[in-house]
């Protein structure tokens, strides 16, 4: 048994209204994972990423060494006062519903934590991005049609 497209859609929309943060299916060889919040770590680089000191053997590894260097400036560019909203997943991110359109929010915008601040593509389903934070979008971070990882910073708000 295959599923379409369109089942595998309406799956991740039932699981993003329920209350589940985790969800596994396997369907002949088409295996879905789903996680809301924070990302159930699959290799040893994002430990050491999230918590260098927890994990001290894994640090001479290069692969694991050389994970964390893109984090470094996102983390070192957010401003003092302001909230970034970052990205829940890794895929190309966007910044309106399609080609042509409005974007979900400019700089200037006032939001609310449930502001659709954009999308992450991934294996053509796209995820929204909520802002999760009620202010005033500064800064534009990422660039449309821009690959981003998760936890990548998206846009910079000033909280109010």
């Amino acid at each position: 048994m295959e599923l379409s497209e369109d089942e595998v859609l309406h799956i991740l929309k039932l699981i993003d209204e329920s209350q589940f943060d985790y969800f596994q299916l396997e369907v002949g060889d088409l295996k879905i994972t789903v996680s809301k919040g924070d990302p159930i770590p699959l290799t040893a680089a994002p430990q050491v990423a999230a918590a260098p000191a927890a994990a001290p053997a894994l640090k001479p590894a290069p692969a694991a060494a050389s994970a964390p260097k893109p984090e470094a400036p996102k983390a070192a560019a957010i401003p003092p006062g302001m909230v970034p909203i970052t990205a829940p997943i890794l895929g190309t991110f966007y910044v309106a519903p399609e080609p042509g359109a409005p974007p979900f929010v400019k700089v200037g915008d006032t939001i609310t934590e449930d502001t659709t601040a954009g999308l992450i593509e991934v294996m053509k389903v796209f995820n929204s991005v909520r802002s999760g934070v009620k202010g005033i979008v500064t800064e534009m971070v990422a660039q449309n049609g821009q690959f981003v990882e998760h936890g990548q910073t998206l846009y910079l708000v000033k909280p109010t």
